[in-house]
């Protein structure tokens, strides 16, 4: 390990402040990274459908240019003016630039820079909550996946396998040796968490006729159920059924949101998830008397 990393650690895990304005920094700058992920990867999955689609079809594959996460540099949307570092600081450069392009003065959605500040603002917390220790970098991993995610879903109505499928990997992995909760309690977590929203999904089918969730709130319940174990799936399950049905009535209500149009469950998942991770043994005391 080079000399400037451990002395980092060190002075990172000697004061508890310094590590907690680190985390925020850190959030901040990730958070930065998911605006990016959130916009590109569902692109990303599009083109590879397409490909998919022709390539069975047999039609020849015209050749695209470079697209991923990092290809091509970002640029703004409306005037195609280069993002240049200076202009990529989260929520500063937001504040400095104006909210407006620097190119065309076209205004900067917000949620650019409250992605950022949500992501830091978690992160920090995170630090504050679980100290100096793997549990706090676990925090971090699982509060980034789950921003990313939910925006996407909201964006796309989607869950990457991209993203649930390695949370689900990791969530097992962190708890071979006790991490949130004990393997076993892990490994039944995450087959739950699957089977559950999937027998729920087929009855609502089987019933309805119509789908009610997709196949990635399925794999999104059962990473939280690799992380926090099973015991914690039912508040889970519970607070997104309750944040749902509150917000989409509100929904339905005051924006006159169509009955019939469908709302993302994932975002909902994704808040039952950050309520486990800071709350998990208040919850489990409720119905589990510890």
């Amino acid at each position: 390990m080079p000399d400037f990393v451990f002395v980092l650690l060190t002075v990172l895990r000697d004061s508890p402040s310094l590590f907690i304005a680190f985390s925020v920094v850190l959030g901040l700058i990730v958070g930065s990274f998911l605006n990016v992920v959130i916009h590109r990867l569902p692109r990303m999955m599009e083109l590879a459908w397409q490909q998919e689609r022709l390539a069975a079809e047999g039609q020849e594959l015209a050749q695209q240019p470079r697209y991923n996460i990092i290809t091509p540099r970002s640029r703004c949307p409306h005037c195609q003016h280069a993002i240049s570092a200076l202009e990529n600081i989260p929520v500063l450069s937001y504040l400095a630039l104006g909210r407006k392009c620097r190119g065309c003065k076209t205004r900067i959605s917000p949620r650019y820079p409250l992605v950022e500040a949500l992501t830091g603002l978690l992160a920090g917390l995170a630090s504050w909550h679980f100290g100096y220790s793997s549990l706090a970098v676990a925090a971090w991993i699982i509060i980034f996946a789950l921003v990313a995610l939910t925006f996407i879903d909201l964006d796309t109505q989607l869950l990457p396998d991209d993203i649930t499928l390695p949370l689900l990997w990791l969530g097992l992995l962190f708890n071979l040796d006790g991490g949130f909760t004990d393997l076993s309690s892990s490994v039944i977590g995450a087959a739950l968490g699957y089977l559950i929203l999937w027998s729920v999904y087929w009855l609502f089918k089987l019933v309805t006729g119509k789908e009610g969730m997709g196949y990635g709130d399925f794999k999104l319940l059962a990473a939280l159920g690799a992380w926090f174990g099973w015991q914690l799936l039912p508040a889970v399950i519970l607070l997104s059924s309750v944040a749902g049905s509150i917000i989409g009535i509100s929904l339905i209500v005051f924006t006159k949101h169509g009955r019939e149009t469908p709302i993302p469950f994932g975002p909902y998942l994704a808040l039952g998830g950050i309520a486990a991770l800071f709350f998990g043994k208040q919850l489990s005391q409720l119905y589990l008397g510890g």
